[in-house]
C-alpha cells in the first residue's frame, strides 16, 4: 500500500524541482526526504527518480503517480471538509494569505464580518505575494488565500489548487500632474529593467483622463521618463514590464517599490511614473498626480486546495470577503 505522506513528497518534488526545496517547504531534512522517496520506490516496485549528478528527475512512472497523488490528496481534502461540516460550529485556526493591497483594503472588514458570525474561528493572516501562494497552499502553510492576475500576466493553472473569482479592478497610469513636480528624463546610467517576465470602500479615483485613448500611446508618451515598478519576481513587476513592451519599449526603472502608497508618493514627488490598480489608491487622488485609465484590469480570486472549497471555514471566509467587496467593485463581479 502506498503511503500518502510519501506521495505528497513526490508531488512536491514534481512541483518544486529539488529535494532541498521540498525539505525546506515541508520542514524535513534533505536526507529524510531522500529516505522517504527511496521507501516509496520500494513500495512502487520500480524506479521513480533518475539521478543526474546532484539533481533528480522524475521517471515517466513517477509522473503518472503524481497524477494519482493529486487525486488522492484532493479526496482527502474533501473528506476533511465533510468531517468539518459534521461538527457543530466552526473553531480553530484558519491560515489566510493575502497580498498587501487586499490586506489593507478588504481583509480587515472581512475579518470583522467573519468574527461576528464565527467567533471561535481564529483567522491568521500572512502577507503573501500571489506568486508564492501555490506552494504555500500545497505545503499546508495556508488554508485559503487571495491571488490576482493581470491582462498581461494571466495566472497559470496550478495542479492541486482551485480558485473562485472575487472582483476585478481598473488599472491607471500615474504621472505627475501638469504644473507640478516634473519627471526628469531617465539618465544614461539608469539600466533597462530586464526582470522575469478599515475601510471597505475603494479609493476615489480621478475621472478617466484617457477615455478612448490608445493604451500604447498613453504609455509611449512616458517612455523617456523614469519608471517605478514593484520588485522583480512579482506579478506587479511583470505586468508593468509587459505592458510597456507591448507598447514598443522597455521602461527604464529608477525605483522598485512594492507598496502602492509609497509608489504614489514618489510619483507626486516627480520621481517617475507607474501603473497602479484602483485599490492601490487609499484615498482621494493627490492633486499632484494625474491618473489615466488604462484598458487593462487586475482580477482577484480566492484560492484554496482542490477539494477544500466546501470546507466550512473556507466557505465562511469566502462569504465574508464577498460581503465586504467595495461597492464600486462589487458590480464587476457579474462580469467574472
Amino acid at each position: 500500500m502506498l503511503d500518502v505522506r510519501r506521495l505528497r513528497l513526490l508531488r512536491e518534488l514534481a512541483r518544486r524541482g529539488t529535494i532541498a526545496a521540498v525539505a525546506e517547504a515541508l520542514a524535513y531534512s534533505p536526507s529524510a526526504v531522500s529516505q522517504q522517496l527511496a521507501v516509496l520506490e520500494r513500495e512502487a516496485g520500480l524506479p521513480l527518480l533518475e539521478r543526474t549528478g546532484r539533481r533528480v528527475r522524475l521517471t515517466p512512472a513517477a509522473q503518472n503517480l503524481v497524477g494519482h497523488a493529486e487525486a488522492v490528496l484532493e479526496r482527502l481534502e474533501q473528506a476533511d471538509a465533510d468531517l468539518a461540516e459534521a461538527r457543530s460550529g466552526l473553531a480553530g485556526v484558519l491560515r489566510v494569505g493575502a497580498f498587501p493591497t487586499a490586506t489593507r483594503a478588504l481583509v480587515p472588514a472581512a475579518l470583522v464580518h467573519l468574527s461576528r458570525r464565527h467567533p471561535a474561528l481564529e483567522p491568521m493572516v500572512h502577507e503573501t505575494d500571489p506568486a508564492a501562494v501555490a506552494h504555500a497552499l500545497r505545503a499546508g502553510e495556508l488554508d485559503v488565500a487571495l491571488v490576482h492576475e493581470y491582462d498581461f500576466v494571466p495566472a497559470p493553472a496550478e495542479p492541486g489548487l482551485a480558485t473562485r473569482p472575487l472582483y476585478q479592478e481598473a488599472m491607471y497610469l500615474a504621472a505627475p500632474a501638469p504644473g507640478c513636480a516634473p519627471v526628469p528624463a531617465a539618465q544614461p546610467w539608469a539600466e533597462p529593467d530586464a526582470g522575469p517576465e478599515a475601510r471597505t470602500g475603494s479609493a476615489a479615483v480621478a475621472p478617466e483622463a484617457g477615455a478612448g485613448a490608445d493604451q500604447g500611446a498613453v504609455l509611449r508618451a512616458h517612455r523617456d521618463a523614469p519608471w517605478i515598478t514593484a520588485t522583480p519576481g512579482t506579478l506587479c513587476h511583470t505586468m508593468t514590464l509587459r505592458a510597456c513592451q507591448a507598447a514598443g519599449f522597455t521602461p527604464r526603472v529608477r525605483h522598485r517599490i512594492d507598496e502602492f502608497a509609497t509608489v504614489l508618493a514618489l510619483v507626486a514627488a516627480g520621481q517617475g511614473v507607474a501603473v497602479v490598480p484602483q485599490l492601490g489608491m487609499a484615498g482621494p487622488p493627490d492633486p499632484g498626480i494625474a491618473l489615466t485609465r488604462l484598458h487593462m484590469e487586475r482580477r482577484t480570486k480566492i484560492a484554496f486546495r482542490s477539494g477544500s472549497g466546501a470546507h466550512p471555514a473556507v466557505t465562511a471566509f469566502a462569504a465574508s470577503l464577498q460581503a465586504c467587496v467595495p461597492p464600486d467593485l462589487a458590480a464587476s463581479r457579474a462580469a467574472l
